[in-house]
């Protein structure tokens, strides 16, 4: 096992300020926008576009037009409102449109943002790549199995960057979380256990419908592409991820940004084998997916990943991952991660308070015999650690950051369409688990069904 005493532990910190409290030690990390930004000259500004802009799609252009060099030229959605807002919200220069393909056929457009139902992400993103531009898609990267391989091909052959929106991969908290376990912070890794729990009606995506909401106001056809045909629904246009037709539940809003952390954290392609459970527990207004999900998998690697998503929880809401190893565990939750680690024991020990004295005199004097000094007598566990990002410190500003460099230099993203693939195939196995009644088989490596 990697060897990892105090002084290697804290020095896998970095560049890192610390303070003793109470025998534990907290350190500031370095955030990636924090850094001087380059100047950007007028001719290698990036010009973008957003297809779907809801409330996801409007938060990315927020935190992407915040990167150095990059600017908003058009916006496509088919809701009029929202055109209208993003006028509003960004000059009335914009270029708006119902049809993306408007956006697709200019060629003062390097880039889009693709914040669509989960049932778009893939034709929004092929046609992007054909037409010559770089994406940005939204999480979970697909809406069936059949549209993963279709975007990885595209984007091979066009040569385009595609980067899926899983932001928490380029969080310097996670990228601290994979440092430490690779270190060797917390032994040999065996679990980890997810959560993300939520109790209001905004967290069970109960959005609030326009009160001009109609066949005029909202391109309904367009939006429906190709779910069922059905009368226009307000609630459905809106409220898209409460059924399967459009969205792909908890398990691909939710699951797939547990799986992103936990697959870039520990380097894995994703579990071979899943099981899953839950139901409509609270949220019982006509929408067809689950309101909790639990789920069970197990990688190759040699660790099992526990997943909870929780729409009807009584406290706040949360989420976090906790990754417990042979010699301790690390968390994260919120912007910190932590690792508390205690050395695993190097003797049996013995139960022998139930035996006569002179059985447990003969017993504890053979045991140490055999093993002279405890292990952990007069020795503290090596202790606590945490990692806390800079206030106010945003991953989903890292993220574009990221997508915006890799345009610029073309050189490889931190989730591309292989990596984004994997994570949105392991969730979905939950729902085929639930549907099915019965244990799934995956293949993380042929990214196949088994």
């Amino acid at each position: 096992m990697h060897e990892l005493n105090r002084r290697s532990f804290l020095k896998v910190a970095g560049a890192a300020t610390g303070q003793t409290l109470l025998g534990a030690r907290t350190h500031m990390l370095a955030a990636m926008q924090s850094e001087a930004a380059k100047p950007v000259a007028a001719n290698d500004q990036i010009q973008i576009a957003l297809i779907g802009a809801g409330g996801q799609g409007m938060g990315d252009t927020k935190a992407a037009i915040q990167v150095p060099g990059v600017k908003l030229v058009a916006v496509a959605d088919c809701y009029d409102g929202r055109l209208e807002h993003s006028k509003e919200l960004w000059g009335q220069d914009i270029f708006t449109t119902r049809d993306y393909g408007e956006i697709l056929a200019r060629k003062d457009i390097d880039a889009v943002i693709i914040g669509t139902p989960d049932h778009w992400h893939k034709q929004a993103s092929v046609d992007a790549m054909k037409a010559g531009k770089d994406v940005y898609c939204e999480k979970p990267m697909i809406h069936l199995y059949a549209d993963g391989p279709e975007m990885i091909e595209t984007a091979r052959t066009t040569q385009r960057i595609i980067q899926i929106g899983s932001q928490r991969v380029s969080s310097v908290i996670y990228a601290k979380a994979k440092e430490l376990l690779a270190a060797g912070a917390i032994g040999e890794l065996n679990m980890v256990t997810a959560r993300w729990d939520r109790n209001s009606a905004m967290g069970a995506w109960d959005y609030t419908v326009p009160l001009d909401a109609s066949t005029e106001t909202c391109d309904w056809p367009r939006f429906l592409g190709t779910a069922p045909k059905i009368p226009f629904n307000a609630e459905h246009f809106f409220q898209w991820r409460k059924w399967k037709a459009y969205g792909s539940g908890v398990a691909g809003d939710l699951f797939v940004h547990l799986f992103s952390g936990t697959h870039f954290i520990t380097g894995s392609h994703g579990p071979t084998r899943a099981m899953a459970t839950g139901g409509l527990r609270f949220w019982k207004d006509g929408r067809d997916v689950p309101d909790v999900m639990l789920g069970l998998f197990d990688y190759k690697e040699g660790f099992n990943l526990s997943l909870r998503v929780n729409f009807v929880d009584g406290g706040e809401e949360s989420e976090g991952l906790i990754f417990t190893g042979s010699e301790g565990t690390m968390e994260i939750g919120g912007n910190a991660v932590s690792v508390s680690r205690v050395p695993r024991e190097k003797e049996p020990g013995y139960t022998i308070d139930t035996f006569t004295e002179a059985m447990q005199k003969r017993i504890l004097a053979e045991y140490r015999e055999k093993y002279p000094v405890s292990h952990f007598e007069g020795q503290p566990p090596i202790g606590y650690e945490k990692y806390v990002a800079p206030h106010g410190y945003s991953d989903s500003y890292d993220h574009f950051k990221n997508f915006f460099h890799a345009v610029r230099t073309r050189q490889p993203v931190v989730e591309d369409a292989v990596f984004g693939y994997r994570a949105a195939g392991a969730a979905l196995l939950a729902n085929v688990s639930m549907e099915r009644g019965a244990v799934v088989h995956w293949d993380p490596n042929a990214m196949k069904l088994v």
